[in-house]
C-alpha cells in the first residue's frame, strides 16, 4: 500500500504519516517545495504524478484569525486544493480521505450533532472548510470527509490541553472558556482511525472524534481541569491548580466568531468497527503523554 499524505507536517497529519510507517506502508509526504496548496492545478498534478492507493489531506488554514486576514488564502488551501485532490483521485482511482471541522455546524443548540446535522459556518474559516467539503464530494462522491473536534495529543504541537498543562507546571495563573462545548479528540486515535476507515468501502461524510454512550461534551474548562486533575494523580503537581471559568462573549482576545456547540456523535464510526476512546479517556492519555515528554 502506497499513502500519500498532504499536511504531514502538521498536528494530525504527522501522526497520519507515523501510523502509515507503523503499519509499512510506503509514504509520500511533499513538502511546501514539493507542492504548493496555494495552487490547486499543481496538487492535482503531484497526485496525478504520484499514483497512491491512499490519498489523505490534513493539511488546512486552521487559525481563524488567519483566515480572516487572508480569506483568498483560506479558500484556496481549505476548498480549491481539496477539490482538486478529490478530482484527481477520481482519475487515478484512489481512495480520499479529506479532514474537515466540527466548526462547519451550526452551534447554537447544545447538545450532540449527527453527519446530517444542520450547518452553519461562522467566519472564514469554518465557511472555508464547509466548501471543502461540499467541493470534494461534488468532484468525487466516494470520497471521505472526516469531521474532527479540538485535536491535540501531539506533543511537538502542542494544543490547549498541553497548553494548560505547560502553563500548570510554570506556575502560571489558569484561565478557561466554560461556556463552549464539544470533543478534544488524540491525534493519534484520528491516524488510527483514518486508515481503518481507509480499509472500509465507506464513504460520505462522517464524524471523527471521541466520545462513549452517556457521555456528555467537555468545555476547555473541563478539558483543563482533567488535565490537571491527572497531573496530580500521576505526581507531576502538588496540588489541583485553580482554574478561572472565562465566558466565551468575554473573550475580547478572539476577533473571529467560534461556534459555541459542535460536539458531535460518533455513533456512524463506531457503528463501522472503528472504537474512539471516550472524552475523558482522551485527555487522561494526552495529559500523561505530554507529562512524559515534559519530565
Amino acid at each position: 500500500m502506497k499513502a500519500l499524505v498532504f499536511g504531514a507536517s502538521g498536528r494530525t497529519g504527522a501522526c497520519v504519516a507515523e501510523e502509515v510507517r507503523r503499519r509499512g506502508w510506503e509514504l509520500l509526504a511533499p513538502a511546501h517545495a514539493e507542492c504548493d496548496l496555494e495552487q490547486p492545478d499543481a496538487v492535482a498534478d503531484y497526485v496525478l504524478a504520484h499514483p497512491a492507493d491512499l490519498v489523505v489531506n490534513c493539511a488546512a488554514v486552521s487559525g481563524l484569525e488567519a483566515c480572516a486576514d487572508d480569506p483568498l488564502r483560506a479558500h484556496r488551501i481549505n476548498a480549491m486544493s481539496p477539490a482538486a485532490m478529490a478530482l484527481a483521485c477520481r482519475h487515478t482511482g484512489a481512495r480520499f480521505i479529506h479532514l474537515s471541522t466540527d466548526y462547519v455546524l451550526d452551534g447554537r443548540q447544545p447538545g450532540f450533532k449527527a453527519e446530517d446535522a444542520h450547518c452553519r459556518p461562522e467566519g472564514w474559516y469554518a465557511q472555508s472548510k464547509r466548501e471543502g467539503e461540499q467541493e470534494v464530494l461534488e468532484a468525487l462522491p466516494s470520497a471521505v470527509v472526516a469531521r474532527v473536534s479540538w485535536i491535540c495529543g501531539n506533543p511537538r504541537r502542542p494544543a490547549f490541553v498541553e497548553q494548560m498543562l505547560g502553563k500548570a507546571l510554570d506556575g502560571q495563573p489558569l484561565a478557561a472558556i466554560a461556556d463552549k462545548y464539544s470533543m478534544p479528540t488524540d491525534a493519534r486515535d484520528i491516524a488510527r482511525a483514518v486508515l481503518q476507515l481507509a480499509e472500509t468501502d465507506f464513504f460520505s461524510i462522517i464524524h471523527m472524534c471521541s466520545g462513549a454512550e452517556g457521555e456528555s461534551p467537555l468545555s476547555w474548562w473541563d478539558c483543563a481541569q482533567l488535565a490537571l486533575q491527572e497531573a496530580v494523580r500521576l505526581g507531576a503537581l502538588p496540588s489541583l491548580p485553580e482554574i478561572t471559568r472565562q465566558k466565551l462573549a468575554d473573550a475580547s482576545f478572539f476577533r473571529e466568531p467560534r461556534p459555541r456547540h459542535t460536539a458531535m456523535d460518533n455513533s456512524r464510526l463506531r457503528g463501522l468497527g472503528i472504537p474512539m476512546p471516550s472524552a475523558r479517556e482522551t485527555v487522561a492519555a494526552v495529559a500523561a503523554r505530554f507529562l512524559q515528554v515534559r519530565a
